[in-house]
């Protein structure tokens, strides 16, 4: 199991913007230090608390920076932007980074940035889809193009001027395009098939139940047999929100408290998700009432806490449950306490994660 690193981010409404990018800055950085393999951003045009407006651009901020994490947009909400936008843009960055950028994509979540861009009424899913589809065409085809859909028409043939390089997207470093991942919010995910089948891999969200996370698996063989190739555990990616502390008694008030980021974090998709009819994502089992849905048993479920010994046996726990994965993503919160913040990652990089490879091999050890 390797470590990567996932930030939406959420940071507590009104606490200074400057800072918060900082800090969400600083976090990318000390996972570059620490040896995290890769790490996401998300964005999200209308919302204060997950206020990071453009993934791309946050990215560039960190392309001289961090110096061996691959970086990944987590995720570009494809319904939102022009094709053509998103394929130059993510082209400039994948040469930005030296080949070193993840693209991730999604239909966006957030209704009220469906609304804001117009696409509130309309079906994300099939302009999300054409949307990728136009991407892929555009690096794959030559100018002038013809490149037609129900969303969005793309062509340069009346301007195009080969010579001089007029009318001509470029094309990403990467050849034919980056890697392409999809977030999977849904139990059961359908898309999660489709996606692998177009030989794309899934990150199976922080903020699914456990039972949920499990199901992604099935999803991600089947459409891995029906696009012809190998279904690889290391393609996996989870992300689950984790606070590591030198002791208990910190881990425990700084990650379940009133006022706590990780509390915080949960209570703002519980606000969300019941308002948008989306209760299932943290159900227990599929008939399991609404009312049964509650903050403190979301948090119970969803949060790791604990020393670097405690957070390890609960990782292994987990894995057992849902499966072996080739990366988990440690899900960045706000850093109410930076010295906390850091530290958890510190921990979480240098004493969990040899805890859990120890602990894997022993059981492999066990097995034999």
């Amino acid at each position: 199991m390797e470590l990567g690193f996932f930030t939406m981010p959420m940071h507590p409404v009104g606490k200074d913007w400057r800072v918060s990018l900082r800090e969400d800055r600083e976090a990318f950085l000390l996972a570059d230090e620490l040896g995290f393999l890769e790490g996401y951003v998300g964005e999200h045009a209308t919302d204060l608390a997950e206020n990071i407006t453009s993934s791309t651009m946050f990215i560039a901020s960190l392309a001289s920076a961090v110096k061996r994490m691959r970086l990944g947009t987590g995720t570009v909400n494809m319904p939102n932007s022009h094709p053509v936008a998103i394929a130059s843009q993510i082209a400039m960055l994948d040469h930005m980074l030296d080949g070193r950028l993840i693209f991730g994509i999604s239909p966006g979540g957030l209704l009220s940035d469906a609304e804001i861009f117009g696409n509130l009424d309309n079906n994300r899913n099939d302009m999300f889809l054409e949307a990728i589809n136009h991407v892929i065409a555009i690096w794959a085809a030559e100018a002038p193009y013809n490149i037609h859909g129900k969303y969005w028409n793309i062509s340069t043939a009346r301007t195009l001027m080969a010579d001089i390089g007029q009318g001509i997207v470029p094309r990403p470093l990467q050849q034919p395009h980056p890697p392409i991942i999809v977030t999977a919010v849904a139990p059961f995910s359908q898309g999660v098939t489709e996606a692998a089948a177009r030989g794309w891999d899934p990150i199976s969200a922080n903020f699914l139940m456990p039972e949920w996370v499990k199901s992604h698996w099935p999803r991600y063989v089947e459409g891995c047999e029906r696009g012809g190739r190998a279904a690889d555990p290391a393609s996996w990616r989870v992300a689950k929100s984790i606070f590591v502390a030198d002791d208990a008694k910190t881990a425990r008030e700084y990650a379940t408290r009133e006022n706590s980021p990780y509390r915080q974090y949960y209570h703002s998709l519980f606000t969300k998700l019941k308002t948008g009819g989306r209760l299932n994502l943290f159900k227990t089992y599929r008939d399991q009432p609404d009312d049964e849905v509650t903050l403190e048993a979301i948090c119970d479920k969803l949060i790791i806490y604990g020393t670097p010994d405690q957070v390890a046996d609960k990782l292994l726990a987990f894995q057992e449950q849902v499966g072996e994965f080739g990366t988990l993503l440690y899900a960045g919160k706000d850093w109410a306490d930076r010295d906390l913040g850091r530290r958890s990652m510190v921990l979480m990089a240098e004493k969990v994660m040899p805890a859990v490879k120890a602990g894997r091999r022993t059981a492999s050890r066990a097995a034999e």
